[in-house]
C-alpha cells in the first residue's frame, strides 16, 4: 500500500516519522520551489510530487493549515480515482469536513474524517485518533495494523472532527484564560500573590508545570491554534451557540503566537518577555 501527505507540516512529519516507511508528499510550498521543505521530505525519505503524483497512492493524508483544508483538496479532485482514501486529518469544523468529503465522494474516492485528539509529539502516528465516515470501520483494523491508536464513532464525516472541536475549545480556552490572566497579573503588579491564590485554589494542577506548559504552547503553537479555535466558533455558530467565545480565544492564542517562543527562563521573565513583545506589535 502507497501512502501519500498533501501537505507536509508538523503533524504529517511526525506521522511519516512513525509510520516509518516510504511515502509521497506534496506540499504548496514546492510549487515556489522550496528549498528548507524540499530538504524536510529528502531527510525523512519522502518522495516530492507534484500534486498530480499523489494520484500514485492508496492513502492520501490531507494534513495543511485549517483555513486551507478545503482549497487544498480542490486541485487533488481530478486526480482521485476509485479506491482511493482520502484521510483528512486537519483540525476543521464538521461542515467543512463534510463539504469536503462531497467533493472527494463526487469524484469517485473514499473520504475519512480523522480527528487527531492530542499533540503529536512523542507518540507521532500512534497519537489517538477518532474516525468517522463511510469506510471507518472497514480501515479501522487496517490502521490499528499500522499501530494507530484509532476508534470508530460514527459513519458520518464531522463526527470525529465535532468531538475535537468542542474538546479544543476547553483546551485552548483553559490555555488562553490561563496565559492572558498572568499577564495581566504581571502587568498590574500583583503576579505573585495572584500566582500563590491560584495555586492554593487549585492544587491539583500543579502550577509551577501547568502555567509554563500554557506558556511554552501558546508561544510556540499559537498560530496553529488560533486557526483550529476560528474552526471551533464556525462549529458553534452552526449549533447556534456562542462562537464568538472561540474566536476570542483565538485572538488570545494567535496574539501569544506572534510572540514567539523564548529560551528557558522562570515564569516572571517568560511572562515579561511576552507582554514586551505583545507591546511591541501594539496588544
Amino acid at each position: 500500500m502507497k501512502i501519500g501527505f498533501l501537505g507536509y507540516g508538523e503533524a504529517a512529519r511526525a506521522f511519516h516519522d512513525g509510520l516509518a516507511r516510504s511515502v509521497l508528499a506534496y506540499d504548496i510550498l514546492l510549487d515556489n520551489d522550496d528549498g528548507a521543505m524540499r530538504e524536510a521530505m529528502k531527510l525523512r525519505g519522502a518522495a516530492p510530487v507534484a500534486i498530480a503524483g499523489l494520484a500514485e497512492a492508496d492513502w492520501i493524508f490531507s494534513a495543511v493549515t485549517a483555513d486551507q483544508s478545503l482549497l487544498a483538496v480542490e486541485p487533488l479532485l481530478p486526480h482521485l480515482r476509485q479506491g482511493q482514501v482520502l484521510i483528512d486529518i486537519n483540525s476543521v469544523s464538521p461542515g467543512r469536513k463534510r463539504e469536503t468529503a462531497a467533493a472527494v465522494e463526487a469524484a469517485g474516492a473514499h473520504y475519512l474524517d480523522m480527528a487527531v485528539m492530542a499533540p503529536v509529539h512523542p507518540k507521532k502516528h500512534a497519537t489517538p485518533v477518532l474516525l468517522a465516515g463511510a469506510p471507518a470501520e472497514t480501515l479501522l483494523p487496517q490502521l490499528q495494523a499500522l499501530d494507530f491508536s484509532a476508534s470508530v464513532v460514527g459513519p458520518e464525516p464531522g463526527a470525529a472532527t465535532a468531538i475535537k472541536m468542542v474538546r479544543s475549545l476547553f483546551v485552548k480556552g483553559l490555555e488562553a484564560i490561563t496565559v492572558e490572566t498572568l499577564l495581566a497579573a504581571h502587568a498590574s503588579g500583583c503576579f505573585d500573590e495572584i500566582y500563590a491564590s491560584l495555586s492554593a485554589s487549585y492544587p491539583g494542577l500543579d502550577w509551577p508545570r501547568f502555567s509554563a506548559y500554557q506558556f511554552e504552547r501558546t508561544t510556540r503553537h499559537g498560530r496553529r491554534r488560533a486557526a483550529e479555535m476560528r474552526e471551533s466558533g464556525f462549529t458553534l455558530d452552526a449549533l447556534g451557540l456562542h462562537g464568538a467565545l472561540a474566536r476570542e480565544i483565538a485572538a488570545v492564542q494567535d496574539a501569544m503566537g506572534q510572540a514567539g517562543p523564548g529560551h528557558d527562563a522562570p515564569l516572571a521573565e517568560t511572562v515579561q518577555s511576552v507582554l514586551d513583545k505583545r507591546a511591541g506589535q501594539g496588544g
